[in-house]
């Protein structure tokens, strides 16, 4: 079946991309995305809720001994 123009070009206008929301961290003032963990310091809501340290010595322990 046939499709007008104007009907492809209603369907297309919600393909248009948006730009990601962002929020500045207040004690650092590094960005990150809303309702996201922010992975420079592993805080969210004003909680620490990731070790970041942590999970980059994991991390580096499990690529040394994959080398192995």
């Amino acid at each position: 079946m046939r499709h007008t123009k104007s009907h492809t070009a209603n369907r297309r206008s919600h393909h248009a991309l948006k730009a990601p929301k962002t929020t500045n961290d207040v004690k650092t003032g590094g960005t990150h995305l809303r309702h996201r963990i922010d992975t420079t310091t592993g805080m969210y809501r004003g909680r620490k809720v990731l070790d970041v340290v942590a999970k980059v010595a994991k991390k580096q322990t499990k690529a040394a001994g994959k080398k192995k």
